[in-house]
């Protein structure tokens, strides 16, 4: 019962550890994830189309609610830039809205999120998430980056646009471009590089907030407010109040299939960003109570207006190496937070948009993995294809349909992949006394011209019974040829895949021939008997090893056959007959 319990509330496993020492580490590494959070916390919102204190509220809530529920030591939830431009898409496919509505939609979806990520976690399907390959994840956040940024450029000239689309605000933007504010510009450029130059002298340096300090300085110094410059404005000093979705069957059924983008996406980023941490620290990370504790997150935070979050790879990273011994960090991070928003709800009152714009130029930057979408370009044709069409549907099409449409490309170049087992023809290598069966066109091999041997590597299911059959046909088209099907690299043989064996084994026995099979794994063979299979293809044509199927085999071969072949290809066949030997080396 107690390990249960400890399992399914996590804190009371760690909480039973804590010490003085422990919990100076947390506080410490706490200090610095507050710092961390605050302006991320604020771009992120502004990314989203929500006001800032949305997404400080999130890194509140959100992050401390995962903390004491998930699995990881280490990492940090709150808000996400990817999960941000998501939500910021879901709810503007819902047409123009009031503040106040969008507010309680992206509520709605929130709440929804957490939903739908707490049942798979209760149902323990943390495989799905496999589902969504690693090439989709890097192209989605490649396309993700690129619209970022792109919607923030408006904010960076300084002018005002109407484009709604990728291509859309590409073409106002260009329009707009002889309107573009020098003020606005000069002040984002200086946060820019301010951030960039701090990150380079120090990479575990507060860059961002020194960004927008040095944004707002400048914008102070050249009177930008006076030059048209827009500000944040001060945030309201309160708390995460309490909140009520929007709960009505409309709002539910247009925003659950987006709800249940953000969802997968939220947890493949929590669970990769858990993994990750984990082979730096050495702990075990239960994938299934990651998903619970980003569920009870998002749900919690549906009622204290937070939106949807996940873990942060950059704020994970800092937290651990900033020593953080516990989860606890994050709670400590969280009510510095807290306490500066309370104390401190002027901090942003000053802060241009421009300069935001250039911090959040810089995280769109930073998504984009270079060296992962260069190897994986150089490395497969199929995967650079993947990675392609998830960046031209993120950037095309609604976000949420970008993230399926990677899903089902993978899928359907798995299922190819699959559907295409290989088929190889092999044989005994002559040159070697134990007569190793070895690939026939790699190693030069001579075939017997009565028995072909082939190896399939793959399952024999019904999407690749018609790619092996044609492969079987074309080997052993001529007349009395007997196939000996080496299975050890076959996982299962469902119905269709049976039947096809079946149809092989009459056509050759048709012919004079012969289907044989070896090597079968014992699982193979379980599901095979289970289903009445192995009696229908026939037990005695079914051989533990491929020696065995060729002993047995061996004695039955025409003759006449064998002794004007010059092959020698098994051990069975025997010395060459004198008078032939002479022939063989006359001719």
């Amino acid at each position: 019962m107690a390990s249960r319990l400890s399992r399914s509330l996590p804190f009371l496993s760690w909480g039973r550890t804590l010490d003085r020492r422990m919990l100076g580490a947390d506080l410490m590494a706490g200090l610095t994830g507050a710092i961390l959070v605050l302006p991320q916390g604020v771009a992120y919102a502004f990314i989203a189309g929500l006001p800032p204190e949305i997404g400080l509220y999130s890194a509140i809530v959100a992050a401390s609610v995962a903390a004491l529920f998930g699995s990881s030591w280490h990492m940090i939830s709150g808000p996400t830039a990817a999960l941000s431009i998501v939500l910021a898409s879901v709810i503007g496919s819902l047409g123009t809205l009031t503040p106040s509505e969008y507010l309680a939609a992206a509520l709605t979806v929130t709440l929804l999120v957490g939903v739908i990520q707490l049942a798979m976690g209760l149902l323990r399907l943390g495989s799905l998430v496999s589902f969504i390959s690693h090439t989709v994840v890097i192209g989605f956040t490649t396309g993700a980056a690129i619209l970022i940024a792109t919607s923030q450029l408006k904010h960076l000239l300084g002018v005002s646009i109407d484009g709604q689309g990728f291509l859309m605000e590409l073409a106002a933007l260009a329009q707009t471009l002889p309107e573009t504010n020098p003020y606005a510009l000069a002040i984002g450029l200086i946060s820019l590089v301010t951030s960039v130059v701090t990150r380079r002298i120090h990479r575990r340096s507060p860059h961002l907030l020194l960004g927008l300090a040095a944004g707002s300085l400048a914008c102070w110094l050249l009177d930008g407010e006076a030059h048209g410059v827009a500000l944040v404005g001060a945030l309201p000093g309160t708390l995460p109040p309490l909140s009520l979705p929007e709960l009505s069957p409309d709002s539910l059924r247009t925003l659950t299939s987006g709800a249940f983008a953000i969802a997968l996406l939220g947890l493949i980023e929590a669970v990769s960003i858990a993994r990750a941490i984990a082979l730096r620290s050495c702990q075990v990370i239960d994938g299934n109570q990651e998903f619970i504790g980003q569920g009870l997150s998002n749900i919690v935070g549906g009622f204290f207006s937070c939106y949807a979050s996940s873990g942060s790879f950059t704020r994970s990273g800092a937290n651990y190496d900033a020593g953080a011994r516990t989860p606890l960090a994050a709670v400590f991070a969280a009510a510095l937070l807290a306490l500066i928003l309370v104390l401190a709800p002027g901090i942003t009152a000053y802060l241009p948009l421009p300069a935001m714009a250039g911090g959040i130029l810089l995280i769109a930057w930073n998504l984009i993995d270079g060296h992962h979408i260069a190897h994986l370009v150089r490395a497969s044709r199929h995967e650079a294809m993947i990675l392609a069409a998830t960046v031209a549907a993120t950037l095309l099409v609604a976000l949420e349909f970008a993230i399926y449409i990677g899903v089902l490309l993978s899928l359907v170049l798995y299922l190819k992949r699959t559907s295409r087992p290989t088929v190889m023809e092999v044989a005994p290598r002559q040159d070697h006394p134990r007569r190793h069966i070895r690939n026939v066109a790699r190693y030069d091999l001579a075939q017997c011209p009565q028995l072909q041997i082939l190896r399939i590597d793959g399952s024999l299911f019904f999407g690749a019974t018609d790619h092996v059959q044609r492969r079987l046909r074309a080997l052993s088209a001529a007349p009395g040829t007997r196939v000996l099907i080496i299975g050890k690299g076959i996982n299962f043989i469902d119905t269709a895949g049976t039947e096809m064996l079946l149809q092989e084994a009459q056509r050759l026995r048709d012919q004079g021939g012969e289907l044989m099979l070896s090597s079968l794994k014992g699982t193979v063979l379980d599901e095979l008997r289970r289903r009445g299979d192995l009696a229908r293809l026939g037990e005695e044509r079914i051989f533990e090893t491929p020696e065995a199927a060729i002993g047995a085999t061996a004695p039955v071969l025409d003759p006449a056959v064998c002794r004007r072949c010059h092959k020698r290809v098994f051990t069975e066949c025997g010395p060459m007959p004198p008078e032939e030997d002479i022939l063989a080396r006359q001719g």
